[in-house]
């Protein structure tokens, strides 16, 4: 270790939910943290998710009762926390007697809203379905009704970033860490990183070291770190997703059954599309490109097809995205029985500096993947200020339970002049935070160019300078979800824009 080097209290290689969730807490509770994250934060499996915040009704099945119930719990606490980003959402059971009978679904149901005291949402009922107006199929005449919780998955790790940044928390996107190696005189970790995009070096020492690079998690022990060897097997499940044009199935969520005793969500998405998934595969293929093949498109269409008098080919697919899940291996036959809980473990060099990684979880449960984390590093640290993200909102909220409709009105009131569906849009991405880019603005024109679909320079030049985005593709598919709206000419000239801003920024 050098005079240079800045010594750091965590190095955390990763920024999905659980990388960005832990340094928000860490960071929050004085500790010097540095996150780096060799591709764009939320660009892996945090963002290829079914973007629910919800207990797991399938897991009961499995007789997950703590991780259900810890689940439920942190739904309300999310929803307190980010009114903008966590909404609740109406789910649709259909009932199909020869895959599993009533009885079993109300029990479930009913276990289901009372596992946790706290539940501000309506309790499931039974519901029966006009054959004349319903969009399902004519044998489906019965079923559920219950609710969980929808989220925007990017924005959530996004959010926790700035939080984590706002505390102090030095964030780093594509960059690398290619090296950590322990250095014996110093008692720290040496972290050597790399910039993709400059293919600049450097180097930070910390004195603990997380590991929540998801999928990329035993590779990092191979490639990087040479101390330890990986204290887990790893198994990593593909779930992918499809997008279709909705087309009358209104706003209601639809939780399908399916004779593989599986379950596949159709959810409202973005206004004018639906999502269909997800699968769960063993995936053993390359990290850096995983697509949905072919037999898991005709799988989810066939499921979608059982149920809606609406029949789907391929050809009404307008665009599909997959990920894997990082699950630890619990020697499980079957993938989706694999548990989604996380599990936690530290290593140490001489008891002193820790090494923590982190396998599994799930977006919803996050937060509390945090606390346990910070709970691990407590010994090292005995006068270490205690849990507090459960009582201090995201970034872009000012209080716990703040409606969101307080969030909606104020910023319709800094651009009245834009349209509802871009009012809501700003107001549910970004709550008060849009203010930062609307401020001073009394026409589109104050906003600068408009690149399609109302995404105007002022928030790109705010993702730009405030959320780390480097391309378009960090602003489209992750910061907001504008990718199923601007067509190949304006992307093309959104990238352009991007680039030259990032150079003269650098």
């Amino acid at each position: 270790m050098t005079k240079n080097q800045t010594l750091y209290d965590l190095a955390i290689i990763g920024g999905g939910i659980n990388g960005c969730g832990i340094a928000a807490d860490a960071a929050g509770r004085g500790l010097k943290v540095y996150l780096c994250e060799k591709n764009d934060l939320a660009s892996g499996t945090s963002s290829m998710s079914s973007k629910l915040i919800h207990g797991g009704l399938r897991y009961l099945e499995h007789y997950e009762f703590r991780l259900v119930k810890e689940s439920l719990a942190e739904r309300e606490v999310m929803l307190a926390k980010a009114p903008h980003l966590v909404t609740p959402l109406k789910f649709t059971l259909p009932h199909r007697p020869h895959l599993r009978p009533a009885w079993m679904i109300r029990a479930g149901l009913f276990l289901y809203d009372n596992l946790t005291r706290r539940n501000s949402l309506p309790k499931a009922k039974s519901i029966e379905f006009n054959v004349k107006t319903s969009v399902l199929t004519d044998e489906i005449t019965k079923g559920f009704e219950y609710f969980d919780c929808w989220t925007d998955d990017a924005r959530l790790v996004v959010s926790n970033a700035v939080q984590a940044r706002d505390k102090g928390a030095h964030i780093h996107v594509y960059t690398e860490a290619t090296s950590i190696q322990f250095d014996q005189q110093d008692k720290v970790w040496i972290v050597e990183l790399r910039h993709k995009l400059t293919q600049k070096t450097t180097q930070i020492c910390a004195r603990h070291i997380i590991n929540a690079a998801g999928p990329w998690l035993n590779q990092l022990y191979e490639a990087a770190i040479s101390e330890q060897k990986a204290p887990r097997n790893i198994r990593l499940i593909k779930g992918s997703h499809l997008i279709i044009k909705r087309d009358g199935e209104g706003d209601s969520a639809f939780i399908l059954q399916n004779k593989d005793k599986r379950i596949v969500f159709v959810l409202p998405y973005l206004n004018d599309f639906l999502i269909i998934g997800t699968t769960d595969k063993e995936y053993q293929g390359k990290l850096d490109n995983i697509q949905i093949d072919e037999q898991e498109q005709d799988y989810l269409l066939d499921i979608y097809n059982q149920h809606f008098k609406r029949q789907l080919s391929s050809s009404d697919i307008v665009s599909s995205y997959s990920g894997v899940r990082p699950l630890c291996d619990d020697e499980s036959n079957d993938p989706s029985a694999i548990t989604r809980d996380y599990t936690i473990e530290m290593q140490t060099i001489d008891g002193k500096n820790a090494l923590i990684s982190i396998y599994g979880g799930k977006i919803t449960t996050y937060r509390k993947l945090g606390e346990a984390v910070l709970k691990h590093l407590h010994p090292f640290y005995p006068s270490l200020r205690g849990p507090w993200t459960a009582t201090q909102p995201l970034p872009g909220v000012k209080q716990l339970n703040e409606p969101f409709e307080n969030i909606l009105s104020a910023v319709a009131a800094r651009c009245s002049f834009l349209n509802d569906a871009t009012v809501n849009r700003y107001a549910r991405s970004y709550g008060h935070l849009a203010e930062l880019f609307l401020k001073g603005a009394i026409n589109t024109k104050a906003l600068g160019i408009n690149f399609g679909a109302d995404l105007y320079q002022a928030e790109v030049d705010y993702l730009i300078r405030f959320e780390w985005a480097f391309s378009a593709d960090d602003i489209l598919w992750r910061r907001t979800k504008l990718g199923l709206k601007l067509n190949a000419e304006e992307q093309k000239n959104l990238d352009k824009y991007v680039k030259s801003a990032v150079m003269n920024m650098n």
